[in-house]
């Protein structure tokens, strides 16, 4: 396995994983990786559904921090266990984010967009409701501008392909020109700021879903991105690493050499 870490973890501190973490330590163990990096959710002002609380996507990063030093020692001569988080960015929450992100020593942060103007693509049907599929993925590119006018405290964007995976599917198929000028400015503003985005392998094996994500890692090795971290967005231990036998070759694929990994929020860059 030529990538040897996993950059994009959760466990039962995330609330929609009831995985303990040290299952999912063994388990990247067992899968030979030296690198773990747990980035559990948390995002403040996320719509509430009727069986959900508000506040769920909320970590106790407190509670999660003495778990992860835990498994961290208790393991550090088989694996690297580090401690990251996954921010959901809105425009309207920047100053509780801000104080947040600075509470704890992250190792690494992914900024990411789950709820576009109130609505999360994965939960909320009518997330395209009064809209063609093409006009609300537009609308979601263009709330994650609005995130990166405002908000910088952070080393990746995590998976741009997220309106792809859960939306409904665009009226002529996946064109990335459609979207192109919105994409590309999110990628100009992550590059000129020094911020990376990330191979997210959940979906890789879906020939059709994984299309969106391979053209955004393209673009931005054509811009001039180097930043790109590996993770596996895995919440049951079965998904740890899922895909990885084929990340690299879409990594060398859409141009990169290198993937990068982070401790105390410093970049290292990993031969491919």
């Amino acid at each position: 396995m030529a990538i040897t870490a996993d950059f994009h973890l959760h466990s039962s501190f995330s609330g929609d994983s009831d995985t303990p973490m040290e299952e999912m330590v063994l388990k990247g163990i067992d899968l030979g990786l030296k690198t773990m990096c747990f980035t559990e959710h948390n995002d403040f002002d996320y719509p509430a559904e009727e069986n959900q609380p508000a506040d769920i996507f909320e970590v106790n990063a407190d509670s999660y921090l003495y778990d992860l030093i835990k498994c961290k020692e208790k393991y550090a001569d088989k694996i690297q266990v580090l401690f990251g988080i996954e921010l959901g960015l809105q425009p309207h929450i920047v100053k509780r984010n801000a104080v947040f992100a600075k509470a704890h020593e992250y190792d690494f942060i992914i900024a990411s967009s789950h709820v576009c103007n109130g609505k999360d693509p994965y939960y909320h049907k009518s997330f395209c409701e009064g809209k063609t599929p093409t006009e609300a993925y537009r609308e979601y590119y263009e709330s994650i501008i609005a995130n990166l006018k405002v908000y910088s405290n952070f080393d990746v964007y995590g998976h741009l392909d997220y309106i792809f995976r859960y939306g409904p599917e665009p009226e002529n198929g996946f064109s990335y020109g459609d979207y192109q000028d919105l994409v590309d400015k999110i990628l100009e503003k992550l590059i000129s700021d020094s911020k990376g985005i990330e191979l997210n392998t959940k979906i890789l094996d879906d020939p059709v879903k994984s299309r969106p994500c391979a053209a955004i890692l393209k673009r931005y090795n054509e811009l001039g991105g180097e930043i790109l971290t590996v993770g596996s967005d895995a919440h049951t231990p079965g998904n740890i690493a899922k895909n990885y036998d084929i990340a690299d070759n879409i990594l060398t694929d859409c141009g990169f050499k290198y993937y990068t990994t982070f401790e105390k929020r410093t970049a290292t860059f990993h031969k491919i």
